[in-house]
């Protein structure tokens, strides 16, 4: 994993990160912000020999003025802004949004895609910069502190220093089980910029591409199904699965509904090659799906809903453009709850390895991909 070295500064001041050296540092700076809770100095040392953890001080020419401690979580695209502290004489003159700043470059840099943290339901000054700068709050944990005071958890989606291209409009699903179709709807506004996109065309895309059942609720859309619907409206498809077979069909335990469900999808597998429906059971990784992106085409692609929001949910998203490192997605499910936006869900870089983590379904590790492109 890369260590970030973050270069930023306010006047006088740069931020870096730390070593042993400022161990001393720290610990002043940890005891004079905050009355308990308390990092000792022991933790400060193994904060600093740690590959999963970040420590970024703010440097000048009396020494230290402030610190911002990230854990970086193994398995997952979350950090964790552990904690941030300024000497009292710094405070209200822009180094706390310098420092939050450099941890979310860290972040990002070792490739999550999402920071969290907990701040003092009491403490309004940081709730407010937090606030300011784009975090939303998750929920409310109380008698988090020694103290008893509750806790405030919030989370910022991590979009790094530019937010993609954009090649693709974007659009956000109005129900619960229409992503698949969302995501056909933003790749066929691309290749067709006349089509209209609304709910009407998002439940039809949904009736022509569901697999019936799920485990509650609405049936799912499948990737024969989906690539079917955009076939009919002119567009070539191509459909990459592994292990290729039906979908979804562990998740339904009555077997007159799971015999339905594999009729449905055979139906829709016969209708593809009559619609010239390309097949392949060898999906592609991320490296070789952002070559694909790059030269034209879109892919709407199955995740684990759970390394995305953290729910073990499949999930379909449209991955539209990519760079060097990531493949930038547009996610259609907006959290409503949370107040998002679609500067939330758009334009999402992922990186490579964690892109290749996260498309996978389920315990066999069902990988799905839908590969779009433009009839000549």
């Amino acid at each position: 994993m890369k260590k970030a070295l973050p270069q930023a500064g306010t006047g006088d001041i740069q931020i870096r990160t730390a070593n042993s050296d400022d161990l001393a540092e720290l610990l002043r700076i940890e005891n004079s912000a905050f009355s308990g809770d308390r990092i000792s100095r022991r933790s400060f040392r193994r904060f600093v020999d740690s590959p999963r953890a970040r420590i970024l001080v703010a440097s000048g020419e009396a020494g230290l003025c402030g610190y911002a401690l990230l854990l970086l979580r193994r398995g997952t695209a979350l950090a964790r802004l552990y904690s941030l502290a300024l000497d009292a004489d710094r405070r209200g003159k822009g180094l706390g949004a310098a420092l939050l700043k450099a941890a979310e470059a860290a972040a990002f840099e070792a490739d999550r895609i999402v920071l969290r943290l907990e701040v003092r339901a009491d403490n309004q000054a940081a709730t407010r910069l937090y606030e300011t700068n784009g975090y939303r709050v998750l929920g409310r944990v109380e008698n988090y502190y020694d103290d008893g005071c509750a806790a405030l958890r919030m989370e910022r989606l991590l979009h790094g220093p530019d937010l993609g291209s954009g090649r693709a409009p974007y659009y956000s699903q109005t129900t619960d089980f229409t992503c698949g179709p969302a995501c056909a709807l933003m790749a066929i506004r691309h290749f067709d910029g006349k089509f209209s996109a609304g709910p009407l065309q998002e439940l039809t895309l949904w009736r022509e591409a569901t697999t019936i059942y799920l485990a509650t609720g609405h049936g799912g859309c499948g990737p024969f199904g989906l690539a079917n619907a955009l076939a009919r409206r002119g567009l070539s498809t191509e459909v990459r699965l592994s292990p290729d077979k039906p979908l979804f069909v562990s998740s339904v335990r009555d077997p007159e509904k799971r015999k339905i469900l594999i009729l449905v999808q055979e139906g829709y597998r016969a209708e593809a090659k009559k619609l010239g429906v390309s097949r392949s059971n060898r999906p592609h990784d991320a490296v070789t799906l952002a070559k694909h992106v790059c030269a034209g085409a879109m892919a709407i692609v199955l995740i684990s809903g759970y390394r995305m929001f953290g729910e073990k949910v499949p999930h379909w998203v449209l991955v539209h453009d990519a760079d060097d490192r990531h493949l930038i997605l547009h996610d259609p499910w907006l959290g409503h709850e949370r107040h998002e936006s679609p500067a939330d869900a758009a334009n999402l870089p992922v990186p490579f390895a964690e892109f290749d983590r996260m498309a996978r379904w389920g315990r066999g590790g069902v990988r799905a991909q839908v590969l779009i492109r433009k009839e000549p």
